[in-house]
């Protein structure tokens, strides 16, 4: 796991807290996104589809760290658009800091090398280097060329001032098993990561091109194929993720999501019901968000938005919760290693897309953003 054992007591005692206390749902992660705007575009990001008008926003620090102390969770992700675009990132990453929360700033890296000098390293934060593959693949994913030679620069760059670095990595239809082992390999090995952020794309309804996206069954047979030339080269791989969820990718669990476990704040607000879908309405607070959306009309079988997605901000809540709940279940994944051969794990039956037009009614409500 590329995760300190400083950070896991820490995200541990969170957790043991929580169930303590009887708390049902709660966040283990808070998802931040100061901005949409973005200076890539991808062909499977859905967020760069805002009008202009959106793009501009500027969530104002004051209202992002009200978030951060409003969700408590230890561990913020910073995604987007692109963070670095944010003129007061760097105010935003001390003051999180300063809470003793883990931040995980994520970012294409083209504005890297120019920033770099305006933020401090700390245990505290992590730089989540966007890579999706090595040059040829990663450079195809973004849609442009060059992309991947400034980011394996600007991770060196980082390594050689002191900061934790880890890259994020989503995998898309049509992935070679032996490219993405490769690709691990060269993480691990040559750019020395301290972890890797996985997931399978969703597909984003307002996102460029439908073609990109993976189905459930094909995403889990991609995984075991992947983790499978991982064990054959005896390959040291790691990720930033539970035992439990990558037992998940490969399809050894039949977990339904826990939306409320990275709960999304954006220049919206707080968005219902996760990071994933945007057009299900916001909350003006956080305890409105968890108090008030209908988590039960969310997940596989459930909702048609659904039906394809293992990412793991929905699913690496529920990971963490079962291994708490079967901390043998969870030890014998680790001792055995993950299944990668014979049946899969039974899924709920996909419910049609015709549902959607029978769904929760959308609440369109949204709270004023500052401008800068």
């Amino acid at each position: 796991m590329g995760v300190p054992l400083k950070q896991q007591v820490k995200v541990g005692s969170y957790l043991v807290r929580q169930k303590l206390i009887g708390r049902k749902r709660y966040p283990l992660v808070l998802m931040l996104e100061p901005l949409f705007q973005c200076n890539l575009e991808c062909a499977g990001c859905g967020k760069i589809a805002y009008p202009e008008d959106i793009l501009r926003r500027r969530m104002s620090v004051a209202d992002a760290l009200a978030a951060v102390d409003a969700a408590g969770a230890p561990i913020v992700s910073i995604p987007g658009g692109e963070p670095l675009i944010h003129r007061e990132m760097p105010e935003l990453i001390a003051g999180i800091v300063a809470r003793k929360k883990y931040v995980y700033l994520c970012t294409n890296a083209l504005l890297l090398e120019k920033h770099i000098d305006k933020y401090t390293p700390s245990p505290y934060l992590t730089f989540s280097i966007h890579l999706d593959g090595l040059q040829q693949r990663h450079d195809e994913s973004v849609c442009r060329e060059g992309v991947f030679e400034v980011a394996t620069r600007a991770i060196k760059l980082l390594h050689a001032r002191g900061f934790r670095v880890s890259i994020n990595c989503t995998l898309f239809n049509g992935e070679n098993p032996g490219e993405v082992a490769d690709f691990f390999d060269y993480a691990m090995n040559e750019l020395q990561v301290e972890g890797i952020t996985l997931s399978p794309g969703y597909s984003y309804e307002l996102a460029p091109r439908q073609d990109v996206f993976l189905s459930r069954s094909r995403s889990k047979q991609l995984f075991r194929d992947i983790f499978s030339l991982g064990r054959q080269r005896k390959s040291r791989w790691k990720f930033n993720q539970s035992l439990n969820f990558l037992d998940f990718l490969a399809g050894n669990q039949s977990y339904q999501c826990s939306p409320w476990s990275n709960v999304t704040y954006n220049v919206f607000g707080w968005q219902k019901p996760c990071y994933l879908l945007s057009d299900e309405g916001y909350a003006a607070s956080f305890s409105e968000l968890m108090d008030t959306t209908p988590w039960e009309n969310y997940g596989v079988g459930v909702n048609a938005k659904c039906n394809n997605c293992m990412a793991h901000c929905g699913y690496e809540g529920t990971a963490v919760d079962d291994t708490l709940a079967r901390p043998l279940a969870a030890l014998k994944v680790l001792w055995k290693g993950i299944k990668l051969e014979g049946s899969m794990a039974p899924e709920p039956d996909i419910i049609s897309p015709l549902a959607i037009e029978n769904g929760p009614k959308r609440d369109n409500n949204k709270i004023p953003v500052t401008e800068v």
